[in-house]
């Protein structure tokens, strides 16, 4: 297998590899009013299918994107005293996402997150997914979104730059009913907002829950702990889970709790708290339950900040919930794009979406999708620095 290990383009990089695109075809520059799209080959998948690197830039914010499951590679924004760096983790090259990656910046779908005993009934109808996470399905199965090949198209519009990402879903895909139809727009704007736009539409009664799994480091890749992070999500409640980290059913309070991020604190500090949720998920790994619910128009749902770097990530979205991951699962055998190694806490992730489970659990917020309506949601990141 053929892989690609180039490192993230400098702005000089990037501009020197859209002149040898144009010469010699070995990739693609797309150019509009200041804004840039650059393409690049990253590696080829065993049976043959080529994988594309996409780098766009918006002022000076950078997004580097693969076709193979929409992962989000490389997302580089400034600290306070200018200096840029990549706050994604991920690999330098395509082998290490096909030999086990732990969803590092993928798209997410058909179902984010985790259902019990892969099994659900949807209109009298039982469904079997694969069980890929001990006794239950997780991120869509063992072959879900994250693990395909999207088609990628550029755009520059009103000022934004972003790349449309689009595939079908055949009906029978990883056990899920219908045909699903699904369009991602990844956008950066010219304040430096990083957007995800979500939409899909059905042949066939089915569920669905997307989401994007990046994990953050707003000290940069590869800096190690995001413990000293300090964290705010406006969720009063939190869903707790079994042993499985499978939901019960409860829409527990946070308050008293380790769970309690109404008010800024640090990652890590009530991370060793021997209260039984931590134990379960090894740290945090939990849908809060979002103070505002479904809303039409993205809301502010969280803030995170690095004290060292200076660095502020701001969280919109019109979903009801977000998983908190403190990147519990993260033992010292992945090195990522700067060569480091990441350890436990390395990263965190805060992924949107519906709640775990909601097929079978009738008081969550309904997944199901029908014919004739089209799923959407957005989230959208914003940052600064302090």
């Amino acid at each position: 297998m053929t892989t690609s290990r180039r490192t993230l383009m400098t702005a000089a990089a990037a501009a020197g590899l859209a002149a040898t695109a144009v010469a010699t075809g070995t990739g693609t520059a797309y150019a509009k009013d200041g804004g840039r799209a650059v393409k690049e080959h990253f590696g080829t998948l065993a049976d043959g299918t080529k994988v594309d690197r996409w780098t766009i830039r918006n002022g000076r914010t950078r997004l580097s994107v693969l076709s193979y499951g929409g992962i989000v590679q490389s997302l580089e924004i400034p600290d306070r005293h200018g200096h840029l760096a990549n706050v994604s983790l991920g690999f330098a090259d395509l082998d290490s996402y096909v030999a086990g990656s732990p969803y590092f910046g993928a798209l997410i779908g058909r179902y984010g997150n985790r259902i019990a005993n892969g099994r659900f009934t949807l209109d009298g109808h039982a469904y079997q997914l694969p069980v890929n996470d001990g006794p239950n399905s997780l991120h869509g199965g063992d072959k879900g979104f994250d693990k395909r090949v999207w088609s990628v198209e550029p755009f520059e519009r009103a000022g934004n730059v972003g790349l449309t990402l689009r595939r079908v879903s055949p009906d029978g895909e990883m056990g899920y009913p219908g045909k699903l139809t699904v369009r991602v727009d990844y956008t950066l704007t010219p304040t430096g907002d990083f957007r995800i736009d979500y939409e899909a539409t059905t042949d066939k009664a089915t569920v669905v829950n997307l989401t994007n799994h990046t994990y953050y480091n707003l000290g940069g890749e590869g800096t190690g702990s995001v413990y000293d992070h300090r964290l705010e999500i406006a969720a009063s409640r939190y869903t707790p889970v079994n042993k499985t980290l499978i939901p019960t059913g409860e829409l527990a309070k946070v308050a008293g709790t380790p769970f309690d991020f109404r008010r800024p604190k640090a990652i890590g500090r009530d991370i060793r708290e021997a209260h039984q949720q931590v134990l379960y998920g090894q740290g945090f790994d939990h849908n809060f339950v979002l103070d505002k619910g479904i809303t039409s128009r993205p809301e502010h749902i969280a803030t995170v900040g690095d004290p060292e770097s200076g660095r502020v990530m701001r969280i919109a979205t019109t979903e009801p919930g977000v998983q908190f991951y403190s990147g519990n699962f993260l033992v010292g055998t992945l090195a990522g794009t700067s060569g480091k190694v990441y350890r436990q806490g390395d990263g965190f992730c805060l992924e949107t979406q519906h709640f775990p489970d909601s097929p079978n659990q009738p008081g969550f917020p309904s997944t199901v999708l029908r014919p004739g309506q089209t799923y959407r949601s957005t989230t959208v990141h914003s940052f600064s620095t302090r």
